[in-house]
């Protein structure tokens, strides 16, 4: 369940059955969905929840993760409490700072580590380029990357502990491969090496240092 923006409490706890168009919350949508009632329940970007007149989806959020507490959930929809203590909630966020400070007592932190370099090109090579072959109208057949090209896109054109901007440098790359093969009738090369990457990205965006026969990204 995606977090992101939401800033209604009755998203949390459902609406009460006199507003037109009443349903229940999220949580109960959801469990609803699953068809179970002890299902993993990812809550997506919780560092994104806001409050505004409507409530604070934090303060209900705080009844959905207390094990004190969550025995007892009251969606107003269904105006019955229910028992969510047999759910194990995952709760990710970007921002540690814009969680309230009782909700972040809720939760045990478990920090993750960025990928790495190699870690990167796998997934780009097994993922990101397939996904974005098709999303350009290409074929697995029509271009290639070597791992060097990889190497080179990630520590030059990004800087990043996710692939976000990995995938949308190797979109871009295809973009324009596809773009001149419209106009040219043919690729003008089967396999995209670091060579070409000022071509088709541009100057590098960063570059890299030695400290210490340590190679550092700036």
């Amino acid at each position: 369940m995606s977090l992101g923006g939401v800033h209604d409490e009755a998203e949390i706890r459902g609406h009460r059955k006199t507003y037109i168009g009443a349903m229940p919350g999220r949580i109960i949508k959801s469990l609803i969905k699953a068809g179970a009632s002890n299902p993993v329940f990812i809550l997506d970007e919780i560092d994104k929840v806001s409050s505004d007149r409507q409530g604070d989806p934090s303060s209900a959020l705080l009844e959905v993760l207390d094990p004190e507490q969550n025995t007892n959930f009251h969606d107003n929809f269904l105006d019955v409490d229910y028992d969510l203590s047999k759910v194990l909630f995952i709760a990710t966020a970007n921002n540690l700072n814009t969680i309230p400070a009782p909700l972040l007592d809720r939760m045990e932190l478990i920090e993750v580590s960025g990928y790495i370099t190699e870690e990167k090109v796998e997934i780009a090579r097994k993922h990101l380029v397939p996904k974005e072959l098709e999303a350009n109208g290409l074929k697995k057949t029509d271009l290639k990357f070597s791992k060097d090209t990889l190497e080179a896109i990630i520590e030059s054109y990004t800087r990043e502990s996710g692939v976000r901007e990995l995938e949308k440098k190797i979109g871009k790359v295809l973009r324009k491969s596809a773009r001149q093969y419209a106009s040219d009738g043919f690729f003008a090369r089967a396999e995209i090496k670091p060579a070409n990457l000022y071509e088709l990205l541009g100057a590098p965006e960063y570059t890299a240092i030695n400290i210490k026969g340590m190679s550092m990204p700036v």
